[in-house]
Formats: structure tokens, C-alpha cells, sequence
């Protein structure tokens, strides 16, 4: 397993509310990852059993900034939404807004 598989977790209001309703967590994940080498990482970093794995490549976006109007590119991000077994979950997801006030 490569440890630098998983890049970070995507924390949105869809993700969270993946993670709340449907048990699946959204990831940033190396370009080159396989669905195999997600289900592994998350499986060895978070001792939790992974069901299944869908990625979204998220194409490259070009946009045109400062004074000159110079063109850079942006994005070109792979992202992959893992589904856990029933009744697991990752902490990394518990954002409680209750809690905080």
C-alpha cells in the first residue's frame, strides 16, 4: 500500500451529506490510484472494511487572471467516493454544527 494513495478528505455539504445518509466518504486521491489501491489505503488508515469505490476525474480548467489577462490552468483532481460496510464510520467526517455553538 502506498501511503501517499490518499491525498485528503473532500469535506462539502454533498459529501457530508454522502457520509451522513448513504455511509460514503469522499477522498482526493493520486491520479494514478487504482480502485484496489483506494479500497487498501482507506482499509489500512482508518481499520474499517470498504464496500465499494466510484472516482471522478475532474478535468483540467483553464482560466484567465491578473493585469494581462495571462491564461493557468486549474484542477485536474481525481476523487474517489468510498462506501463503508453498514454501521462503520470515520471520524475524520464528524463536523457536529450543534457542537459548536
Amino acid at each position: 500500500m502506498n501511503p501517499f494513495t490518499i491525498k485528503r478528505p473532500v469535506i462539502t455539504e454533498k459529501s457530508m451529506r454522502l457520509a451522513n445518509g448513504e455511509n460514503a466518504y469522499t477522498f482526493e486521491v493520486d491520479r494514478n490510484a487504482t480502485k484496489n489501491q483506494i479500497a487498501e489505503a482507506v482499509s489500512a488508515l482508518y481499520s474499517v472494511t470498504v464496500k465499494k469505490v466510484n472516482m471522478i476525474m475532474q478535468a483540467a480548467e483553464t482560466r484567465r487572471t491578473g493585469k494581462k489577462r495571462t491564461k493557468s490552468t486549474v484542477g485536474k483532481t481525481k476523487k474517489a467516493i468510498v462506501t463503508l460496510k453498514e454501521g462503520q464510520t470515520l471520524d475524520v467526517f464528524d463536523i457536529n454544527p450543534e457542537a459548536n455553538q
